[in-house]
């Protein structure tokens, strides 16, 4: 888990002071050790930042150079199979210097190609300059848990683990891409390949870049494919869906170093210390985090309940409202992207008190996505019901009705709304978010230009983007395509983007046996009718866990790093996001009208409407403003 930097020049040579300055804008990656590497004409460099898992000792050290073939690597993450791949390759005649997964992944590279990646299970970012083809080969996992973003102009190519590295390169920071603005103010985080700085793009989840010759490809090498027509019964899925997650815990389990659990209490981070409990000698390290607002905030009596239950050696760590405050700077600036997942905020904490004990933790990210176990999987499937029996035109009448009498801003009003649009039109994902509350804060000035960016880029909006998801689940059911759209989408840019950021600021790293890409294949072949059953959702999974763990941690609801944003807003975030917001030097008053920011706060200060998501959502991307224009 580290790292990784790498700069192309096209004309004259790499200024090797100011890369390595932008090497250490992210040191909390890789505290363990750096390096730098050049071609001898100083044109082409690559850049690494260690944290130490396998093979700690400096052989493990990067970029790592293999000169009887002429290539060079710096990698970000782990590939879990690489003892099976080492062993394969030493069939073929390879040898090998290390005990480390990059050995093996570099030599994989030299006997297979960019084909490598299919015998990859794992999270991981790739650079390797390959000096007898003269190219540059980037990939990145399947589901896009290690980040990889790029910058090319005519003069130079760049890529890192985060943005704020390949900014330091630059000599100003690119314009802004006011499309993205409003995609964000959807979704709460940036969908796609663009983010707000223009020319700085993601490598996908899933893909693999060449670049040569000073042209970039861009190659996608693994897709999600959704093929539950069969059923072989209820029973086989549950059971081969255990086989799989067994399988994903024990390759995580390889480690050179101590490793421990975030235990939150709910099903999924429960089922993983279930699970491993039994597969070691010493006691789990579990790790748990709450705020003492009450019990809607704290999920810590649940995770003791477990952490008794499997005798773990169990941390706990309640936080304030004012810690959370005093660390709303640092997040903005860590998460590089303006993403308004307030639980990462906790989860820093929680890695940080993990970080005393421990380098490397497991938790339950993934589950609800590829099990289903969002409530709103279901609700958006009432309304498909809903929708085939009053039809079109009813839709549109009871939302009407509900509106009048109910306002825009109830909940079941809401709902009835979207009902009025097919799911194709209406899902937004988990962040949900209806365009009338957004629609209200745009200046007619700013819907102007964000009108005339999109016709005159060549970019692929997030609006294109989102809508394309929709076409490759086209004849799905419905269930498959919300699944299909959040793994491509609310999994990738909100959740594994915190998990990343938060874990690497506090030098750990996290693990997520869930989305082990071979666990993903097989559950979008369980038919949608068993994923939710008898109202439950992520059915196969609690049938799995039960006899191992207790029935009201199995099917309690869920609570999620739950952050009382709506009270601290009414109390100790009040004069802070009113300062913040209604100041004369507001950044955002060049899009939103100040009125309605206004009205926003007080609204919410009168407890007359619960606004805390948008004004969220508002300060967030003011404070990324501020950090990140001129």
């Amino acid at each position: 888990m580290c790292g990784i930097l790498g700069k192309i020049n096209v004309n004259g040579t790499i200024d090797q002071s100011r890369f390595k300055t932008m090497r250490d804008t992210m040191p909390y990656r890789g505290p363990d050790s750096n390096g730098l590497w050049f071609d001898d004409a100083e044109k082409i460099g690559l850049a690494h930042l260690r944290l130490s898992i396998l093979d700690p000792t400096p052989a493990g050290h990067q970029p790592r150079v293999e000169a009887a073939h002429n290539c060079v690597i710096s990698y970000n993450g782990e590939v879990y199979n690489y003892l099976e791949i080492r062993a394969e390759l030493e069939k073929k005649g390879h040898t090998f210097e290390t005990g480390s997964d990059t050995e093996v992944v570099l030599k994989a590279y030299i006997e297979y190609g960019h084909d490598c990646l299919k015998f990859f299970n794992g999270m991981f970012a790739i650079a390797i300059w390959d000096g007898n083809k003269q190219e540059l080969f980037l990939a990145r996992d399947r589901l896009g848990v290690k980040p990889l973003y790029y910058f090319q102009n005519d003069d130079e190519f760049i890529f890192a683990s985060e943005t704020k590295a390949i900014l330091a390169g630059l000599d100003k920071k690119p314009a802004l891409n006011l499309q993205l603005i409003d995609s964000y103010m959807s979704f709460g985080y940036i969908p796609g390949e663009n983010t707000l700085h223009k020319g700085i793009k993601r490598l996908m989840p899933g893909h693999y870049a060449v670049f040569k010759d000073n042209q970039l490809q861009v190659t996608q090498y693994w897709d999600l494919t959704f093929s539950n027509n069969e059923d072989k019964g209820f029973d086989y899925y549950v059971k081969e869906s255990k086989k799989l997650l067994d399988s994903a815990i024990d390759l995580r389990l390889r480690s050179d170093v101590p490793l421990g659990i975030f235990l939150s209490g709910g099903i999924d981070s429960s089922a993983v210390v279930g699970l491993l409990a039994e597969r070691v000698e010493e006691p789990l390290k579990t790790f748990s985090i709450g705020y003492d607002f009450g019990k809607g905030f704290d999920e810590t009596p649940y995770a003791q309940i477990i952490a008794d239950k499997f005798k773990t050696d169990h941390h706990e760590i309640k936080i304030t409202p004012a810690q959370f405050k005093a660390f709303i700077p640092e997040y903005i600036s860590l998460m590089d992207e303006p993403v308004t997942e307030a639980a990462a905020i906790s989860l820093f904490f929680v890695s940080k008190l993990a970080k005393e004990k421990v380098t490397v933790a497991l938790s339950g990210e993934g589950s609800d996505e590829i099990f289903a176990g969002y409530d709103l999987y279901q609700y958006m499937n009432v309304l498909d019901k809903y929708r085939s029996v009053v039809g079109q035109s009813g839709s549109n009448f009871f939302a009407g009705v509900s509106n009048k009498l109910l306002g825009e801003s109830h909940k079941v009003s809401k709902y009835l709304t979207m009902a009025t649009l097919p799911i194709e039109q209406r899902y937004k994902g988990m962040s949900t978010y209806p365009d009338y509350q957004k629609e209200a804060l745009y200046k007619p000035e700013f819907k102007n230009k964000i009108k005339a960016e999109i016709e005159q880029d060549k970019q692929v909006s997030s609006r294109d983007y989102t809508k394309s998801l929709f076409e490759k689940t086209k004849g799905e059911d419905t269930l498959s395509k919300m699944l299909y759209f959040d793994t491509k989408t609310w999994l990738v840019d909100d959740l594994l983007i915190k998990a990343d950021r938060m874990s690497m600021a506090a030098s750990l790293e996290l693990r997520v046996p869930f989305l082990d890409y071979r666990l993903v294949e097989f559950a979008a072949t369980i038919p949608s009718h068993h994923k939710i059953k008898k109202g439950e959702g992520k059915y196969p999974l609690k049938k799995m866990m039960e006899g191992i763990l207790p029935n009201d941690i199995i099917y309690r609801k869920k609570m999620g790093f739950p952050t009382p944003l709506k009270l601290m807003f009414q109390n100790e975030l009040r004069s802070y996001a009113e300062n913040l917001l209604l100041s004369d030097e507001t950044k955002l008053h060049q899009f939103f009208k100040k009125a309605r920011i206004e009205q926003l706060i007080q609204e919410h200060n009168n407890d007359k409407y619960d606004h805390h998501k948008t004004l969220w959502q508002l300060v967030v991307l003011e404070e990324w403003l501020r950090k990140n224009t001129d």
